[in-house]
């Protein structure tokens, strides 16, 4: 059975361009938010295997929402991929709980990062 994924990201194009590279590599989009609280409520409904999660979004930012489906689920495997790549932002990211930081628009190193986190 494959890795379930919920992609959250404000832009439409981001979500498409990593649901196609993470669908083309054996894992199962099932879920999609365009906004920090729909991520939220999107996992809660869905418990996925990983989120992908932006920083920049609208409602709750990508740290709001890290730390409510941390809060919600300890053990949730949370990715961010964001352009906002400032240090203490990904430290504060990483103290919050997530797996790991990926800057965009390095597509090519979300994969690995997913990965490491189940093998």
């Amino acid at each position: 059975m494959s890795k379930t994924v919920l992609i959250a990201d404000d832009s439409m194009f981001s979500r498409n361009l990593i649901k196609n590279v993470v669908r083309d590599n054996g894992f199962e989009v099932i879920a999609e938010a365009s906004n920090g609280r729909s991520a939220v409520t999107s996992y809660q409904e869905k418990a996925t295997d990983i989120v992908i999660l932006d920083l920049t979004m609208p409602l709750l930012n990508g740290l709001e929402a890290l730390q409510e489906i941390i809060d919600y689920d300890p053990k949730a495997k949370v990715i961010m991929y964001s352009a906002m790549g400032q240090q203490r932002l990904i430290i504060e990211a990483l103290k919050i709980g997530a797996k790991d930081f990926v800057i965009k628009p390095n597509i090519n190193k979300l994969l690995p990062a997913m990965k490491k986190i189940f093998w």
